[in-house]
């Protein structure tokens, strides 16, 4: 058997063109984005807790009540709302379940779209969240959560199956699950969810359908539409709510 150094391996592999995915993103080792998310969303929930001076009651921290999105005062141009709530959560175990759910479903998602395509579908999603929040929820209304985003990945892994033709049962009953708890617990924001799974899923789509043949423009054109979209309806669900 032959030999080669360390350095001229990594030499070698320089001029190596790596693999890509569906989405057309470099086949990554391990995901970054997903862990760096959960770490983000930690940190606000410390800070908020810190704040309030309890680990169940933090939705009282002065934080919690300026990001939190309600609609009526998303309307009256508090506009960060629509985004910041997504990092918040309403006691530990709020966040816990989210958490894990983000990084059981995320790291397969990322590691198929990459990096920027899942950060791009992570976000779209929680906005679509807040936009289906703003639409149907009254003024007063107060709603935090990663949960919209996470079922956007939901949705967006069902879509990554449907591509590969590979067996959708497992992510399709998660869904549903998820679905059914939402409409019996008190207190989840069954609309948020379903705002963020639909819009999830067509960022997907949009992703792993684009044709070969200048696939990064017709990707990118698709999440800024949608985009668009979003803060089209979000603007038009405020002036109703004025």
């Amino acid at each position: 058997m032959g030999y080669q150094c360390v350095d001229c391996v990594a030499e070698g592999n320089r001029s190596v063109r790596r693999g890509t995915t569906m989405a057309g993103a470099e086949v990554a080792v391990r995901p970054i984005a997903v862990p760096a998310l959960i770490a983000l969303n930690a940190v606000v929930f410390v800070l908020t807790v810190a704040q309030a001076g309890s680990l169940n009651a933090n939705a009282a921290a002065p934080l919690f009540q300026q990001w939190s999105l309600i609609p009526g005062l998303a309307a009256n141009g508090q506009w960060w709302r629509v985004l910041t709530s997504g990092f918040l959560h309403y006691g530990p175990l709020h966040l816990l379940f989210n958490m894990m759910a983000l990084w059981l479903i995320g790291k397969d998602l990322e590691m198929v779209l990459g990096r920027a395509r899942f950060l791009a579908v992570y976000v779209v999603a929680l906005l679509g969240g807040s936009a289906a929040v703003m639409v149907f929820y009254p003024p007063n209304a107060q709603v935090a959560g990663a949960s919209g985003a996470v079922f956007g990945l939901m949705g967006g892994l069902a879509v990554v199956l449907r591509r590969l033709r590979a067996p959708m049962g497992q992510v399709i009953g998660l869904i549903a699950v998820n679905i059914v708890l939402s409409v019996v617990l008190p207190g989840v924001s069954l609309i948020g969810h379903l705002g963020g799974l639909v819009i999830g899923s067509a960022a997907t789509a949009a992703l792993v359908y684009a044709p070969a043949r200048n696939r990064l423009g017709y990707q990118v054109g698709a999440l800024v539409g949608l985009t668009v979209l979003l803060l089209a309806v979000i603007v038009g669900a405020a002036g109703l709510v004025l």
